[in-house]
């Protein structure tokens, strides 16, 4: 049995997540996992064990994070042989006697070159300590996987290739775009890499299926590739990723991957045995694919030219809050436009003013959401306020700002006159298009909520007097969808305690999930705004539902867009949308739109429906 003799011939599958495992069996995410193989050798074992029941027939080794640079944040920088070779053996016995490779897992430094010497890390000497140890345990190759750094990875090859002359597969975590931080295009990262020797290059994590398909297009077929996508976006809650992804869309989107010439597909983080189970199902049979037509990479555009004063500016006006309107027995409409990921800015102020005129009260723009880049909200809420007279409503991440830089954002919103503002946890960078990203997490949504509140009595957090009271009007979230109603109930209960004035929800596409909602939450006494999303084909919905956290679209809404493209795929989701927003209006005082990747003309007539029935 030769594993590259194999690629050529059939699609072999991998296995799933190692961590997201453990972390359901309870383990922190804190945890150690790669001390695991030496403390808890048996739940290792029954993970590989799981994944060869599956019909995995590559199993990596737990071992990832077993360098010497990872290991000493916990203390065991003088065990790495001890844990790779245990990691190796682990997986081996479980493979023994079973048509099974076993790769050794082998993840980055997370150091530059520069920071190395700073910290007097030798990069070679670790990578030989951890791979050789890997291969001493009885690895039948090399996977190195999740790396960002195209040198780092080139040097690890290296390394490897001096070592052992085993197969190695060489695995970067690229955004859809097809660029590394570095700027380097992943087409000459896997050019130059398939020189330095590496027999298999592949993509894995950063973005679910639908995001690592969109790359796969762009890419030559010049050798053999593999394919780890997520389970999309996961959930952070409690210390935990929980992914949402079906086993039948992670299973259709391996053949999917197969069609553009993928010829290992497995799971990075979230995939489970049932995962694999439907992945090796649907490509068996499937033959690798020798021949296709590449696509040319999607290059955003760039204009140097002034932007166009399509809308004339208007002198900003005092803010009337949402609030007050509510008081005054007006409906509503709180609208969602995210900030775009390009300077490109035109169609997103034509978008609000269309919004606007529709009759929504504010613009909500999101801060870099599942922890993407994205113009500044701040920036943008300032222009909408201050050159086109509209009201923003700003979200504010925990995730990229210590203390000292959310105060200072929010002073600068105070000094501006932006009122509005809807404190967040906020994605963990590692999920998102940056996951070397250091995620900071000084506060949380609740705790950010009662600084707020602390500025709107004239105090800092370090009690320090701001000699004005600021006069912020602060949000918070709330998730009908959840699998335990109860538990998000009592955690808006929390928010409200810590100075929440109104709510804004997940997108519902339910309307008996709407009056739920409003029987478990009419007596705490606060506006909601229930999210509507104008669904705008069936691919969406089932992106929607398998991709990102906290969305969950009822079978019967799903089938009703099945198959539905263009303008079919709009009308029925824009009636879908309708259905929902006459049973919010019928309960609450008001709705937030959720504008669907700028189509800002669905949200807009569904603006003019609400307008239409709350007047």
């Amino acid at each position: 049995m030769d594993f590259l003799d194999e690629l050529q011939h059939r699609i072999l599958p991998g296995d799933g997540a190692m961590g997201t495992l453990l972390m359901d069996e309870g383990f922190p995410l804190e945890t150690c996992f790669e001390e695991l193989c030496i403390s808890r050798p048996e739940r290792i074992t029954a993970i590989h064990d799981a994944y060869i029941a599956a019909g995995a027939r590559v199993i990596e080794t737990n071992s990832f994070g077993a360098n010497v640079v990872r290991l000493e944040k916990h203390g065991l920088g003088n065990r790495v042989n001890e844990i790779n070779w245990t990691a190796a053996q682990l997986a081996k016995s479980a493979a023994k006697g079973k048509p099974v490779y076993v790769a050794g897992s082998v993840g980055p430094l997370g150091l530059t070159e520069e920071q190395a010497i700073e910290r007097g890390v030798n990069r070679k000497a670790a990578y030989m300590e951890q791979v050789g140890a890997l291969l001493d345990g009885g690895g039948n190759l090399v996977f190195f996987e999740t790396f960002l750094d195209f040198d780092e990875l080139a040097l690890a090859l290296e390394v490897k290739q001096s070592l052992h002359h085993c197969p190695v597969i060489c695995s970067l975590a690229c955004p859809p775009e097809g660029r590394l931080p570095s700027g380097m295009l992943v087409t000459d990262a896997f050019h130059q890499l398939r020189e330095l020797g590496a027999d298999v290059v592949g993509l894995n994590c950063v973005y679910g299926p639908s995001g690592l398909h969109r790359l796969l297009e762009t890419l030559p077929l010049d050798g053999p590739l593999a394919a780890y996508p997520n389970a999309g976006h996961p959930k952070y809650h409690d210390g935990r990723f929980i992914y949402y992804m079906t086993p039948d869309y992670f299973a259709e989107s391996g053949k999917a991957f197969v069609a553009q010439g993928a010829n290992l597909v497995g799971g990075c983080c979230g995939p489970r045995p049932e995962h694999i189970a439907a992945l090796v199902e649907a490509v068996k049979g499937l033959h690798p694919v020798t021949e296709k037509p590449p696509h040319p990479p999607r290059r955003a555009e760039i204009s140097i030219r002034e932007p166009e004063a399509f809308i004339p500016p208007v002198a900003p006006a005092e803010e009337e809050s949402i609030l007050d309107r509510v008081a005054a027995g007006k409906t509503v409409i709180v609208t969602e436009l995210d900030p775009p990921k390009t300077l490109s800015l035109e169609k997103y102020f034509r978008g609000a003013k269309v919004l606007t005129e529709a009759g929504s009260d504010a613009i909500t723009l999101a801060d870099n959401s599942l922890a993407i880049l994205r113009v500044s909200n701040f920036a943008l809420g300032a222009m909408l306020k201050q050159q086109y007279g509209i009201m923003p409503l700003l979200h504010l991440s925990c995730r990229d700002r210590n203390l000292l830089g959310l105060q200072s954002e929010l002073l600068g919103m105070a000094a501006l006159g932006m009122r509005h503002v809807l404190p967040l946890t906020g994605d963990p960078a590692k999920v998102g298009d940056h996951p070397a990203a250091a995620s900071v997490y000084d506060v949380n949504s609740i705790d950010l909520m009662k600084i707020i509140s602390r500025l709107n009595e004239g105090y800092n957090y370090a009690g320090k007097s701001i000699r004005t009271c600021t006069r912020f009007v602060i949000g918070c979230t709330f998730n009908p969808n959840a699998r335990n109603l109860d538990a998000q109930v009592s955690r808006l209960k929390r928010k409200i305690a810590a100075g929440a004035q109104y709510v804004m929800t997940q997108p519902v596409f339910d309307p008996a999930l709407v009056e739920e909602t409003a029987r478990r939450t009419a007596e705490l006494g606060v506006p909601i705004f229930i999210g509507v999303w104008p669904l705008l084909n069936g691919r969406q919905a089932e992106f929607l539902h398998n991709e990102v956290p906290g969305i969950v679209i009822p079978d019967r809404v799903r089938a009703a867009m099945a198959g539905k493209e263009g303008a079919d795929g709009l009308a029925a989701g824009l009636e879908i949308g309708r259905e929902v927003c006459r049973a919010v209006l019928d309960h609450f005082p008001g709705v937030y739109l959720i504008t669907p990747f700028l189509t800002y003309e669905a949200t807009a007539e569904l603006a003019h429906f609400v307008r239409g029935r709350g007047r």
